[in-house]
């Protein structure tokens, strides 16, 4: 061991910094009877440096952790959006079945009243039953519009607005 300054192998990081500066390898500077001029270092310069390193990965710490809390934070808003959107799904599949349910009960009143009806309105009936099967999506779309307008202008009309009964109050 005789004066050399040499670290252990167990004690190097990898991915650091290179520290040769504050320790210099073992038979670097033999046979010199001083360290050239470049590389004399005090211990405040080395304290300096260990510093500004420290200084830096405390900074690359700062960056990282502000990152991840923005990432949790969008996970978070995800997670809630998820929910909100699997609710609307569910309530969606609810009211699908249910529709489905009012469908299939009409179709049987239809059935069963539609032998009372003359031969006439029996074949019209006929026809706004077929009719109705056969509603495409544009159809449809241009009927939910209308609707909905005509919600916002009974909703935002102020004056008059509609009760169950389908009639107009003051």
């Amino acid at each position: 061991m005789g004066g050399r300054s040499e670290v252990h192998p167990s004690r190097k990081k990898e991915g650091c910094r290179n520290f040769e500066w504050a320790f210099p390898p073992a038979g670097k500077f033999r046979g010199s009877s001083h360290l050239p001029q470049q590389l004399k270092f005090t211990t405040s310069d080395s304290c300096d440096r260990i510093k500004d390193e420290f200084q830096l990965l405390q900074a690359q710490y700062h960056s990282l952790k502000l990152e991840c809390d923005k990432l949790a934070s969008e996970k978070s808003e995800m997670q809630r959006h998820y929910v909100m959107y699997y609710e609307m799904s569910y309530g969606l599949n609810i009211e699908m079945h249910k529709q489905a349910e009012i469908v299939k009960r009409l179709n049987g009143i239809c059935a069963q009243v539609l032998p009372y009806l003359s031969q006439e309105h029996q074949q019209q009936v006929l026809g706004a039953i077929e009719r109705a099967k056969q509603v495409t999506a544009p159809e449809l779309n241009s009927i939910i519009r209308a609707h909905l307008s005509k919600e916002d202008k009974n909703g935002h009309d102020g004056d008059t607005h509609q009760e169950d009964d389908g009639e107009k109050s003051d």
